[in-house]
């Protein structure tokens, strides 16, 4: 891997702390600002909002952009919605600045992918995603609990100030390891053609896997605290340990995947979704038993994970040479599965369906998920229009299956 997706992956990380740590500081910023706790999580929902936004708008303004000035911007304008915040004793500005912040992390992640698969091999795609997303699983188990650390010993605001640290040695990383320079006229992506491509029918259903595997892990994933304290049984104390474990899964389902998804990308979907639908099983069964617990709860961060790498990579495939808006709608299908797994969960357990019920949630969606990737398998492939920068002959169903990548 080029040192420069390793950077892409660093800022990932900053950016993901971010995106993560508010989870930890809601009380502190509820009593610094004088707003309710459920005030405080609109800032959560706000962050959410601009991601599902910010990815295809951005995609489409920065299309012909250069992409190191793109990703400098991005990076900068993050920053300075973190210092914002940081200084602001206001709940509406600390509000803004994180719906700006969510609106430019996403315009990062739709260039930094299509940054990172160019930087390399066709056949090392979904490694170098790998790498980039790995990001967001280090802050999982990093930048959260550390900006956790940060906001109670130093204040909230500390923790702001941390993570617009990061972001500035992300952008100096980005500034000498990410070519410069405009883009080729003949070989410069146009929205003609990133449209077009988005016809593709076997496209739209890799974008229904995205959100449906998504919802099936945050549905579990979102209501861990009070799962494992009242259903499973656990002291509150040992709740990040469990969460830490669960993030360690994750790092390693997602190098597993970025290794698998690259030759066999229909073959690790399946193993991954798979496992997700048995594992959400086991836990609905045996929530109450806190060995069987924990162990299920890693190796879903692990199955769970490990899908990721082929889910990004699957869309460069299947968008041909017209990846960057195609790109930024798949990580907005991963925003509408943030978005939906809570809302699920959250109205089951109002229902008072008790949280092994969230497991038969996840069971459901992951089910979908599956069947979504075998009829995906099963549609012929489309042939690119005649006016699209490369023409290829429709592959055979069974050759897609294991080489669409």
């Amino acid at each position: 891997m080029p040192i420069a997706v390793y950077v892409l992956g660093l800022a990932i990380f900053a950016q993901g702390t971010s995106e993560l740590m508010l989870a930890g500081l809601l009380p502190d910023i509820a009593i610094d600002l004088q707003v309710s706790i459920p005030a405080a999580g609109l800032l959560i929902s706000a962050f959410a909002l601009g991601m599902l936004v910010g990815a295809p708008v951005l995609a489409v303004v920065t299309l012909r952009w250069p992409r190191r000035t793109a990703l400098l911007l991005f990076l900068a304008i993050f920053a300075l919605t973190h210092v914002a915040g940081a200084l602001t004793p206001n709940y509406d500005v600390l509000l803004a600045t994180r719906v700006v912040g969510a609106f430019v992390y996403a315009g990062f992640w739709a260039v930094a992918a299509v940054t990172a698969v160019g930087l390399v091999p066709r056949n090392s795609r979904a490694k170098a995603m790998s790498v980039v997303a790995g990001g967001l699983t280090i802050a999982t188990i990093v930048g959260l609990p550390a900006g956790t650390v940060i906001g109670q010993h130093l204040g909230w605001r500390a923790a702001f100030w941390a993570v617009a640290g990061l972001s500035l040695l992300a952008m100096a990383g980005v500034l000498v390891t990410i070519p410069g320079g405009s883009p080729d006229p003949d070989s410069a992506p146009h929205l003609r053609s990133e449209i077009r491509a988005m016809a593709n029918p076997r496209l739209w259903l890799s974008y229904a896997t995205t959100a449906l595997v998504t919802a099936a892990i945050l549905v579990i994933f979102s209501y861990f605290a009070p799962l494992l304290t009242e259903a499973t049984g656990l002291r509150p104390g040992a709740v990040p340990a469990v969460l830490a474990l669960y993030g360690v899964g994750s790092l390693i389902g997602i190098t597993i995947g970025g290794r698998t998804a690259d030759a066999t990308p229909f073959r690790t979907l399946s193993v991954g979704i798979g496992g997700l639908v048995v594992l959400s099983a086991a836990l609905a069964l045996w929530a109450g038993t806190p060995v069987v617990a924990i162990v299920t709860i890693f190796l879903l961060g692990g199955f769970g994970f490990a899908v990721n790498p082929a889910l990004n990579a699957r869309v460069f495939s299947l968008s041909g040479q017209a990846p960057t808006f195609a790109t930024a709608i798949n990580f907005s299908s991963f925003n509408v599965g943030i978005t939906i797994g809570p809302w699920l969960g959250g109205l089951a357990i109002d229902a008072g369906a008790g949280y092994p019920a969230l497991g038969w949630i996840a069971v459901a969606l992951a089910s979908v998920a599956l069947g979504t990737v075998v009829l995906a398998a099963l549609l012929p492939t489309r042939p690119l229009h005649p006016s699209d920068p490369i023409r290829t002959a429709p592959v055979p169903t069974t050759a897609v299956i294991d080489q669409e990548t």
